[in-house]
């Protein structure tokens, strides 16, 4: 695990930490304070990668406790199984804790395989597994053979770090134990990997038109909507494509230096962000033909959008909006309300990466205060009271928030029902966005009550 932690913090495709001191690349990915990891722990991380493959089961090797960051909670959606929805725990026990536990784990991988026959299993570390020293991976190893299936370990005890690092443990378990274990039926020209799409509320299918109408190829999909296959012939494809995340970044540059396989990074969120995105895979793929196909497409599909948008236009045009999410989505969504012709009067920075900052700084042109590093309730409402704010866009929890102050709120995060990436998702956007500022529901909240005008 120390050696393994040591070159994920280290990673060489991160500019960033490149020039950082070593005292300082230990810090890269802080860790939890402890008693307040719920949802942002390693283990958590890993999960978010790797619970989207519906069609492999997911066994928790640990207190039946861990077994409640179900991704039941989250927005994915998926066509090719429902095994993720399973909480498939070992619910270890203090006698197991004594006694150790490797055999009901290797028991317990068995009646998943014959009961559910899934395609694979993967068996992730918890905490108190990785304290009483369990060697899944052996087990994993063992079984496999027994079973006939792909058993894999995903070391990610929660006490290692943050979220981010729990997608760097997943990514490590993907490059080193599935990917280039299978072969596809056939690799069409333009065959590209998405890496950290998760298909939230569906995002995915408004990405994939896109690439199909264009000729580029969805080889693998990491992990939005993936087949546990697709992931293991992963290193067939010509680019890889990181979207919006650089916690897996490490996957694409393991894969190029495996596989020779050249990656960049992009985002679907906006149309002008989605334009270049779609260059950049071009001039990977070095297809001149396909640049200028893109760049007809993309003058098309932009003239269509904004015809799209003309309803909501007029709402939307100057007002103010307070950003309070997290991760990617911090400076993701500047563009799309850019586009819209709103003003972001401050955006959140928590779990994002330095990367994700600076993004957030070239949006507000190098100014700091625009940052929020940490926001309580109190701050949030004292800011949207501040800059006289009309929107705020946040996670579900601040819905309160929103309430209180009486303001349109629209959720963002990943429990959100609604998708918003690509053309259909900026017009989907601006149109919930024009529905909850436009909603009859705030004159009445803001209308004295009738034994007030009496």
């Amino acid at each position: 695990m120390r050696l393994k932690l040591q070159t994920l913090v280290n990673e060489p495709g991160c500019d960033h930490n490149q020039s950082k001191t070593d005292k300082q690349k230990k810090e890269a990915c802080k860790k939890p304070t402890p008693g307040a990891t719920a949802g942002g722990c390693a283990f958590d991380g890993a999960q978010i990668v790797l619970l989207p493959v519906a069609d492999a089961a997911h066994l928790i090797h640990g207190p039946i406790t861990c077994c409640g960051h179900s991704y039941n909670n989250r927005g994915t959606r998926t066509t090719v199984g429902d095994l993720h929805d399973y909480g498939f725990t070992t619910d270890i026990s203090e006698m197991d804790i004594i006694m150790g536990s490797e055999k009901k784990l290797k028991e317990s991988i068995k009646y998943i395989t014959e009961k559910y026959r899934p395609k694979a299993v993967f068996v992730y570390s918890t905490c108190v597994t990785a304290m009483i020293g369990e060697d899944i991976a052996q087990v994993c190893k063992d079984v496999s053979s027994e079973v006939r299936l792909p058993v894999i370990p995903v070391d990610s005890p929660g006490f290692a770090g943050s979220k981010n690092l729990g997608n760097k443990f997943a990514g490590n378990s993907i490059v080193e134990y599935v990917v280039g274990t299978k072969e596809p039926e056939a690799v069409p020209e333009n065959s590209i990997n998405l890496i950290g799409e998760y298909n939230i509320a569906g995002e995915l299918w408004q990405i994939e038109p896109i690439l199909k109408d264009l000729g580029i190829n969805l080889l693998s999909k990491m992990t939005g909507n993936a087949t546990y296959d697709e992931l293991a012939y992963a290193n067939k494809a010509q680019v890889s494509v990181v979207i919006c995340s650089r916690a897996l970044i490490s996957i694409a540059r393991q894969l190029k230096d495996k596989y020779e396989i050249p990656y960049l990074e992009g985002s679907f969120y906006s149309m002008k962000q989605t334009k270049q995105t779609l260059l950049k895979i071009a001039e990977l793929l070095k297809n001149d033909e396909l640049k200028s196909k893109i760049e007809k497409y993309c003058a098309e599909k932009e003239e269509a959008t904004y015809a799209e948008l003309e309803p909501y236009l007029p709402v939307l045009k100057g007002k103010k909006v307070l950003v309070y999410t997290g991760g990617v989505k911090s400076w993701s969504v500047l563009h799309q309300l850019e586009e819209l012709g709103m003003e972001v009067i401050k955006s959140s920075t928590r779990k994002s990466t330095e990367e994700d900052i600076d993004r957030i700084l070239d949006h507000f042109e190098g100014d700091q205060s625009a940052l929020m590093p940490k926001g309580d309730g109190r701050t949030i409402l004292n800011l949207i009271k501040e800059h006289n704010a009309h929107l705020l866009l946040a996670g579900g929890r601040n819905m309160y928030n929103a309430m209180k102050e009486q303001i349109p709120f629209l959720d963002v995060n990943q429990e959100r029902h609604f998708a918003f990436a690509g053309y259909e998702g900026m017009v989907e956007l601006a149109r919930h966005m024009a529905y909850t500022l436009t909603s009859p529901v705030f004159d009445v909240a803001h209308s004295k009550a009738p034994w007030e005008v009496m």
